[in-house]
């Protein structure tokens, strides 16, 4: 026992004598890869899907690195995403316009294999996990009133309802890959710049979804607001619902609207990141 406690030390010791710590801040754009349908364009002449994927947008990452030798090490990060505008619906209709986006606010974390081929080129392989966050959808609906609803309204024809709305959606903890390639720059002992092409591959199932604002206006042709807020999130329309939870299955006989079958959302990506690194010390192979 005290033999193979000798072993493991000494290799341990031997591991961190060559060892070598690095940590690096970078920040990059990516845009979607290996997209899905996310909803419609609806106009009077025609209809068009819309695809695209949750993981297209701005990105920062914090690294540290670990080197156990010249070639190897391993590789922990976080980041945030900061994702583009999706067009989930999109409605140009004479009585009805429709604008609603669906945008990434995440964070994640990462953990890969890093070998260098050379003392400038170096690849990461390892896995991806979402920490955080939610995919914010923002909606704007204006639906022109008919004759018989004006007239309940008591507003004269031509008027519509307006509403504005955002609804928060989470999912379940997600398990992806992360794959990059880099080239790097040393600018001295311990100052290097870097450049990395970057592939996510990962996709999240829904949980459920909130919402976060809630307002319906009544307004008149000329513009002017004849009632506001008829609607909020203290007087929801009938059929919307606060909160939303998605199943893997529901009964034929369901009639709860708050629930609803479960989907899959896309947040691969490739990407570009620009960062610096600096590196603790110089391992003694070196």
């Amino acid at each position: 026992m005290k033999q193979l406690i000798t072993v493991i030390a000494a290799v341990l010791v031997s591991t961190f004598s060559y060892g070598q710590w690095q940590f690096s801040a970078s920040s990059g754009y990516a845009i979607g890869s290996a997209g899905m349908k996310l909803g419609e364009r609806v106009n009077a002449s025609e209809t068009e899907n819309s695809y695209g994927s949750y993981g297209e947008g701005a990105n920062v990452q914090v690294r540290g690195t670990y080197f156990f030798n010249e070639s190897f090490g391993v590789d922990l990060g976080v980041g945030y995403l900061h994702g583009t505008d999706q067009d989930v619906s999109v409605v140009d209709l004479p009585s009805t316009e429709v604008n609603a986006v669906a945008r990434a606010r995440a964070f994640g974390a990462s953990t890969s294999i890093v070998y260098r081929f050379t003392n400038n080129i170096y690849g990461r392989f390892g896995a991806l996990l979402k920490l955080g966050g939610k995919t914010e959808a923002v909606v704007y609906q204006k639906s022109v009133f008919s004759e018989e609803e004006a007239a309940a309204f008591g507003v004269p024809e031509g008027s519509y309802s307006e509403t504005n709305y955002k609804e928060d959606y989470h999912g379940h903890f997600p398990l992806g890959l992360v794959a990059a390639l880099g080239y790097k720059y040393d600018l001295n002992t311990n100052w290097s710049l870097f450049v990395e092409a970057e592939y996510y591959g990962i996709s999240l199932k829904r949980k459920d979804s909130e919402l976060s604002e809630f307002n319906t206006d009544i307004v008149l042709p000329d513009g002017s607001v004849a009632v506001s807020g008829y609607y909020n999130m203290d007087n929801l329309p009938e059929g919307v619902n606060r909160k939303t939870t998605y199943e893997d299955s529901l009964s034929n006989t369901n009639t709860d609207t708050s629930k609803t079958l479960s989907q899959k959302v896309p947040y691969s990506s490739f990407g570009l990141n620009i960062g610096i690194t600096y590196k603790l010390g110089r391992s003694k192979k070196e």
